[in-house]
């Protein structure tokens, strides 16, 4: 997980999807599945999380809203913009209606987390407040964030286009900040040596 900066509302999504979603949610107070009007707004929060999944912190094709604070849990905040986070889909299946147990991205901060080289895995470091420790280590099991075969998968193949095939690191920042920060790090502790 990086820092991810709070996206701006959409001009006209008061209008498209807060309105008619909570008039919605008035005439139905008791239907499970809710009009999905948010979305039309994907593309939006897409940007503002730089097409990277708030949790994985890795570019990603396969996006989609997440209630950070569930439907089920929270019916009031299914049309709230400020409740949106851009998530891969795997990663929204294990998030379940776990809510603000888990770390929120837009509470992190720079160097709360980093991957190894070369095994991929992602770390909590001690710049994690004491009193976030537990629940940054709960959102890393849950979302299999450390060890999970997919994201490892998607570092590892971010890292040997750095490594093999020279993508600029500018684009490897862009693309997977922490495995960029890894490599930066390996370069700093093993100068002259190559990338494991």
């Amino acid at each position: 997980m990086i820092p991810v900066p709070k996206p701006r509302k959409p001009r006209n999504f008061d209008r498209d999807c807060r309105t008619p979603g909570n008039q919605w949610l008035a005439a139905n107070p008791k239907a499970k599945n809710l009009p999905a009007y948010w979305t039309r707004f994907q593309p939006k929060l897409e940007a503002g999380f730089s097409s990277r999944c708030g949790w994985w912190a890795v570019r990603i094709t396969d996006g989609a809203v997440d209630h950070y604070l569930s439907q089920k849990n929270y019916r009031h905040l299914a049309y709230e913009w400020t409740n949106y986070r851009y998530i891969a889909a795997s990663v929204n299946s294990s998030k379940g209606n776990h809510d603000d147990a888990l770390l929120d991205p837009f509470e992190v901060q720079a160097a709360w987390f980093e991957v190894i080289l070369p095994s991929m895995q992602l770390v909590r470091t001690g710049q994690v407040p004491i009193q976030l420790q537990a629940k940054a280590d709960f959102t890393i099991k849950q979302l299999k964030l450390d060890n999970g075969h997919k994201i490892r998968k998607i570092r590892r193949g971010y890292y040997e286009e750095h490594k093999v095939q020279g993508l600029r690191m500018n684009l490897l920042q862009d693309y997977a900040p922490l495995v960029a920060l890894a490599v930066e790090k390996w370069g700093r502790d093993h100068p002259g040596t190559p990338l494991p």
